[in-house]
């Protein structure tokens, strides 16, 4: 007969039965070691150590017969996915190699819902168990996950692996190290990136769409090493930082005399280019004038100096981006249609970090990692970590400056932190007035990341009570006023709003 393991985390209820099982009951593991039996039950514990070995005694005048086997694990956060997972394997694996044979159960109840989600993931892909649940109402059963683990509802996470032998068997190029600056997890930004590998080893021009502080410059750059231009030059160019009478002397060149100052001649941007790759950052910005001799040169391959009167042969791959949507200008005629059409390609438009779910917690991590590497000879440098608050406040946040906001956000809190651990108040200290939603409120909460820190219900209690509160500072504390500017029925409605979301006075 094999044997019957019992693998779960020491939850909150199960420490207070120390004290408290006469009136609270014994809690979920020893509910369950007593209704069923186990041969051993593996415990891994996130509290301190003295609580799990005082809890471990105390279950074992419970369980007898049944070996305990406490195994502590220092979590950061006990919702950290990240950690959760590896605990767990580590905890299955090595009581396998006790029980080669053994049947697994997994008990759902203890711990925290992110425990509970890692423990269905591993019992329906790889490592098939029994999974349990309990309570004092309905004693222990076997839990029923409401849908089947079919191809139909496989989280994407579990799709990855067959997802790449796909795109390999579909003729796609392998993963490129050129890309690995580009940190990402989320379908969203895994979509742009296989785009750009597409069109990385093409002549085509590539138009880059997206916010700013979404990455253009660094996607740009990566197409360009990756594609067969990478030993020649890439010459970036802000065109919106261009004076508008010197656009074209700056694009195309001048010869000596063409115009006042110009004491000698000068190539200019495309010439400098010339076999490499031109990055036209903001293209948006520069004037219809300019964008005539553009065309010109995309088109034909060759440019006209300011003053001179010939053409001179170029050969650049354009990369443009904008953060602005250009079908909308050329609609408005400030951007030329023909010359859209010659840049607009392959287009690829980045998404805003709000929509890259999941990937804020791995930018964070990145960021992190890399000023304590940048900063370590800096004199006093302490290098940083996080606090699980801070943590919660970087992935709460809508992030309006993007990837460039949140790497900023991330410098300056490493900056103000004297000690070694960044906390939820450095991290707010360290936002911008204009990012933190107070007057930005409907992109703050219409726009925040999904997956990772995010909460509905903490995000309505927030809401609420910032109009709660804001009624009551208009009306002066009056709350059958403060009931009217909220659109309350009554000051007594308004009482039991300010009650359920912690509401105590105006502010």
């Amino acid at each position: 007969m094999p044997d019957h393991i019992l693998i779960c985390w020491v939850g909150q209820t199960d420490l207070r039965a120390v004290a408290e099982a006469a009136t609270n009951g014994v809690g979920p593991i020893a509910q369950a070691i007593a209704a069923r039996a186990y041969e051993e039950a593996v415990l891994l514990c996130n509290y301190p150590e003295a609580e799990g070995a005082g809890y471990v005694r105390w279950l074992r005048k419970r369980a007898p017969n049944t070996t305990l086997t406490l195994r502590h694990e220092q979590l950061t956060s006990p919702v950290n996915f990240a950690e959760i997972h590896p605990a767990a394997v580590r905890a299955i694996e090595d009581a396998r190699k006790r029980h080669p044979n053994a049947e697994l159960t997994f008990h759902l109840s203890p711990g925290t819902p992110a425990m509970s989600a890692i423990w269905i993931i591993l019992a329906k892909t790889r490592f098939p168990a029994e999974l349990l649940e309990s309570s004092r109402e309905h004693g222990v059963r076997t839990a029923s996950v409401p849908f089947e683990m079919s191809a139909d509802f496989i989280p994407d996470l579990l799709r990855v692996p067959d997802e790449r032998l796909e795109a390999l068997s579909g003729g796609a190029p392998p993963a490129a190290p050129e890309f690995a600056d580009i940190v990402h997890r989320s379908p969203a930004m895994a979509r742009v990136v296989q785009r750009a590998r597409l069109v990385a080893p093409r002549r085509v021009p590539v138009l880059i769409e997206g916010e700013s502080g979404t990455g253009k410059e660094l996607l740009a750059r990566a197409i360009h090493r990756s594609g067969p231009r990478r030993e020649r030059e890439f010459v970036a160019v802000n065109c919106g930082a261009i004076p508008a009478e010197l656009v074209e002397s700056q694009l195309f060149g001048h010869e000596k005399g063409a115009f006042t100052g110009a004491v000698q001649a000068r190539e200019g941007y495309f010439e400098a280019a010339n076999g490499g790759t031109l990055f036209l950052d903001e293209v948006g910005e520069l004037p219809l004038s300019a964008q005539v001799k553009m065309l010109r040169a995309v088109q034909e391959g060759e440019v006209v100096r300011v003053g001179a009167t010939y053409p001179r042969k170029v050969d650049v791959r354009i990369v443009a981006a904008t953060n602005r949507t250009l079908a909308t200008e050329v609609r408005a005629g400030r951007f030329r249609e023909d010359l859209f059409y010659r840049l607009a390609v392959a287009v690829l438009r980045l998404p805003p970090l709000h929509q890259r779910t999941g990937d804020v917690g791995l930018l964070v991590d990145h960021f992190l990692a890399a000023i304590n590497e940048e900063s370590r000879t800096e004199p006093g440098y302490v290098p940083k970590k996080l606090a699980p608050g801070a943590r919660n406040a970087l992935l709460g946040h809508a992030w309006p400056g993007n990837v460039r906001e949140l790497a900023s956000t991330l410098r300056r809190a490493a900056i103000w932190t004297p000690g070694d651990t960044i906390k939820a108040e450095d991290v707010r200290e360290a936002l911008l007035e204009s990012t933190r939603g107070a007057g930005g409120a409907g992109r703050d909460v219409l726009g925040r990341a999904l997956g990772e820190g995010f909460s509905l219900s903490e995000l309505l209690n927030e809401v609420a009570r910032h109009y709660l509160e804001r009624a009551l500072a208009e009306s002066n504390g009056n709350k059958s006023e403060a009931a009217r500017l909220v659109g309350l029925p009554s000051y007594q409605t308004l009482s039991n709003w300010m009650a359920r979301h912690g509401v105590e006075r105006a502010k």
